[in-house]
C-alpha cells in the first residue's frame, strides 16, 4: 500500500470512525460514592442556593419611589445668647429650596450663629494677626486695625460685624422630641404593583397616637427624631451642637409570589457623614443664609445666620421578585447541566485517586478492531470448550 493510500486511509478513519458509549459497571462503593455525593452536592445547590436563597425561578424589577416628609414640634429657648423665644415648625424646618435638595431630604435646625445689624464697612478680622506685609485675607484693605486691646488684626472691606463662631453649644436640644411624618409611595411597573409605607388598615385616628418602635409597632410612619439618631448608633445632645447627616433607610425588597405573604416596608437607620475619630476635619453639618432689611434712611442691613442641624435623607431601595416560566427553564438547563458534568468527576477520580486506577483506565476506554475481536472471539471459544 502507497504512503498516499495510507494517509487517506487514516484521514477516513478520523472523520468517520463512529464513537459509541460503553457501560463499565464498577463495583466500588469509593467510586460510587464519590458519584452520589456529588450528584447530592449539586442538588443541593441548585435547590437550596439557587432556587431557595436567589430565587432564580423569578423575573425581577426595581423600585420606583416617592417620598413626602412632614415634621412637627416645638420649642422654647431662653439662653443669655439669645432672647427667650418660641419655635414652631416653620422656624426650624429649613425649606428644600434653601438647602437645593429634592422632597427625599429635610433639615431640621439644632444650633446657629446669629450675626445681626450688619452693614457692608470697613472692620477688623477676627483672626489672621496683622503684621506689615500681612494682606492676604479675602477682602483685606491692607491695613491693620486694633481688634483688641492686645491684638491687631487686618482690616477687611465686608458685612460688619464679622460673624464669632468659636464658642458653639446646642441650642435647639428640644429638637429631639420632635416627630416625623414620611409618606412613601412605590411601584414595580414590571408587575403593575403598587403600595404605600402608610398600610390599608391605618387611619387618621391611628396615625394620631401611634410613634414607630421595632418591637411594638414596626409598620408605624411616624418616627421620633431622638429614636431614629438612637437607632443609627448616635446621641441626639452630641450631634445637636455640629450637626450631621443621617438616612432613614427604607427596603423594599419583596416577594410576589402569591405563597409569599405581604409586601411591606423595612426601616433601618445610619449616620452618613464622616466621623473620624482622628482626621475629623469640618465636622458635622451646617450652612449659612441671610435675611435683608432696609432702614429708615434707605441703608440695606442683614442679619446672617450660620444653621448647624441634622440633614435627614430618605433611601428608599428594593427589588421584587414574581414566578417566570422563562428563568425557571434558564436555570433548570442550567442545573440539568450541572448534573451532566458528575460522571467527568467521579471519572477522575476513577483513574487518578483509585487502588485500580490502571485496571479502570484500560477498561475505560476500547479500540475496536478487527484483530481484536477475533483475539476475544478466540479467548471466549477456549474457555468455552475447555
Amino acid at each position: 500500500m502507497s504512503k498516499s493510500a495510507g494517509c487517506c486511509k487514516r484521514f477516513l478513519h478520523y472523520a468517520f470512525d463512529y464513537e459509541t458509549p460503553k457501560t463499565l459497571v464498577i463495583p466500588s462503593l469509593g467510586v460510587g460514592f464519590v458519584f452520589r455525593f456529588t450528584q447530592f452536592l449539586v442538588v443541593m445547590y441548585v435547590v437550596g442556593y439557587v432556587c431557595v436563597v436567589q430565587k432564580a425561578y423569578q423575573d425581577t424589577d426595581t423600585v420606583i419611589s416617592t417620598v413626602t416628609t412632614k415634621v412637627k414640634g416645638f420649642a422654647f429657648t431662653n439662653t443669655s445668647d439669645t432672647e427667650p423665644r418660641f419655635w414652631d415648625v416653620a422656624d426650624y424646618i429649613i425649606p428644600p429650596q434653601v438647602l437645593k435638595r429634592s422632597d427625599h431630604s429635610f433639615f431640621v435646625l439644632t444650633n446657629m450663629v446669629v450675626t445681626p445689624k450688619q452693614v457692608q464697612s470697613h472692620c477688623p478680622e477676627v483672626s489672621h494677626c496683622c503684621y506689615k506685609t500681612d494682606n492676604q485675607s479675602q477682602g483685606s484693605t491692607g491695613l491693620c486695625e486694633n481688634y483688641s486691646t492686645t491684638a491687631r488684626t487686618c482690616e477687611v472691606l465686608s458685612w460688619c460685624p464679622l460673624e464669632i463662631d468659636t464658642k458653639l453649644h446646642a441650642l435647639l436640644v428640644a429638637a429631639e422630641n420632635f416627630t416625623v411624618l414620611i409618606k412613601n409611595s412605590i411601584t414595580y411597573p414590571k408587575f403593575n404593583f403598587h403600595r404605600r409605607n402608610i398600610l390599608p388598615h391605618v387611619n387618621s385616628s391611628y396615625l394620631k397616637r401611634c410613634e414607630f418602635s421595632r418591637l411594638t409597632d414596626p409598620h408605624c410612619p411616624i418616627f421620633r427624631l431622638k429614636h431614629i439618631v438612637s437607632e443609627a448608633g448616635e446621641d441626639f445632645q452630641d450631634m445637636a451642637v455640629k450637626g450631621g447627616v443621617l438616612g432613614i433607610l427604607i427596603d423594599w425588597s419583596c416577594d410576589l409570589d402569591w405563597w409569599a405573604g405581604e409586601c411591606l416596608p423595612k426601616y433601618s437607620f445610619r449616620r452618613l457623614d464622616n466621623k473620624h475619630p482622628v482626621n475629623n476635619v469640618a465636622p458635622g453639618y451646617n450652612f449659612r443664609f441671610a435675611k435683608y432689611y432696609k432702614t429708615a434712611d434707605g441703608e440695606e442691613t442683614r442679619t446672617l445666620i450660620k444653621a448647624y442641624g441634622i440633614r435627614f435623607d430618605v433611601i428608599v431601595f428594593g427589588t421584587a421578585g414574581r414566578f417566570s416560566i422563562v428563568p425557571t427553564i434558564v436555570n433548570l438547563g442550567a442545573a440539568l447541566s450541572f448534573l451532566s458534568l458528575v460522571p467527568v468527576v467521579a471519572d477522575w477520580f476513577l483513574v487518578t485517586c483509585s487502588r485500580k486506577r490502571d485496571l479502570y483506565s484500560r477498561h475505560k476506554t476500547t479500540h475496536l478492531t478487527e484483530d481484536a475481536d477475533r483475539i476475544l472471539r478466540n479467548k471466549i471459544y477456549m474457555i468455552k470448550f475447555k
